[in-house]
């Protein structure tokens, strides 16, 4: 008993609390969402200060994690994120799911917390794969769209907080066209935090015509008013604070984006904010814009300037 209270101050807080109001009684200490075998590997740590990492399995680890958290173990809680994160990173994201909820829910896993917070943000589709989106918190998913580096367009990003906001609301369609004014309601209240993130002025005319539109009344009016000015006359000047594009990484390899001697990213860039009607009105923004990728159709060194050969190569291509 004493090793307990020593090593644990979680138990030494109940233990000692039991001691002054029922003396000579038999303690009996309940641990929700723990079972016999993990508390057991817990308390073979407790006694005998050692832990046997190899045979165990990613999920067992975690949960050896979250209970460590719950007694306060901080020396196993430190070394358990650090071997998780610096070993078992490809296992972790197969476990994306419990060792996001285990994180958030602690103020002392933030090593985990990171790791997690990292993935959703640079391999959000990772994340979808192995993850049930709906089941993040309205914390958890401030802390990815809010982020600069979030590797995702901007629709999709407007297309999952609205998955999530339907999840929270299991009784509405998903059909917008069917909502009453009451169901705007209630869905503007669930999404009020996670709508400034959502950067409404990056998406093309037809994304915001065919995505947002029909959504409308979850927008601040003003908002709305200014979204349409913009997307019909772009040299509109809006009253609130438009953000700027996430930075999409660039490709390292060029040749990934373009196949070409000519042309470069930055080049490859500005034409992409033509074709999604971008624009960027700050003349210190140098970050590359870079959603699609170009087909070379034809290349004069390798396919000769002839005028039947340009027809033959360029003629009915859609997306040219």
């Amino acid at each position: 008993m004493n090793i307990l209270c020593y090593r644990s101050p979680y138990l030494r807080r109940i233990l000692k609390s039991n001691k002054k109001n029922n003396d000579n009684v038999l303690t009996h200490i309940k641990l929700s969402n723990t079972s016999p075998e993990i508390f057991q590997i817990v308390l073979e740590y407790i006694y005998g200060g050692i832990l046997s990492l190899d045979e165990k399995d990613t999920s067992d680890l975690l949960k050896v994690l979250a209970t460590a958290d719950k007694l306060s173990l901080q020396e196993l809680v430190d070394y358990l994120q650090g071997y998780l994160i610096e070993n078992k990173s490809e296992r972790l994201e197969q476990y994306f799911e419990f060792a996001q909820q285990i994180s958030s829910n602690s103020n002392n896993l933030l090593k985990l917390q990171e790791f997690c917070t990292n993935l959703m943000v640079q391999s959000p589709e990772k994340v979808l794969k192995s993850l049930n989106f709906t089941s993040l918190s309205e914390k958890s998913l401030i802390s990815i769209i809010k982020n600069d580096d979030l590797q995702m367009k901007e629709i999709e990003v407007w297309e999952h907080v609205l998955k999530w906001g339907l999840a929270q609301n299991p009784t509405l369609i998903p059909d917008p066209k069917t909502w009453s004014d009451d169901d705007f309601k209630t869905m503007k209240n669930t999404l009020q935090h996670c709508l400034p993130f959502v950067r409404f002025f990056c998406l093309s005319p037809k994304e915001f015509s065919q995505k947002v539109r029909p959504y409308q009344k979850l927008l601040n009016q003003q908002l709305y008013e200014d979204l349409l000015n913009f997307y019909l006359d772009p040299d509109s000047v809006s009253s609130h604070n438009i953000q700027l594009p996430r930075k999409i990484k660039i490709n390292e390899n060029i040749e990934e984006v373009i196949c070409s001697l000519i042309v470069n990213s930055g080049i490859v860039s500005t034409i992409s904010r033509w074709i999604d009607k971008i624009v960027i009105n700050d003349n210190n923004f140098n970050e590359s814009y870079l959603p699609y990728k170009f087909e070379l159709l034809l290349r004069g060194s390798r396919d000769g300037f002839t005028p039947k050969k340009f027809h033959e190569l360029c003629d009915n291509k859609p997306n040219t």
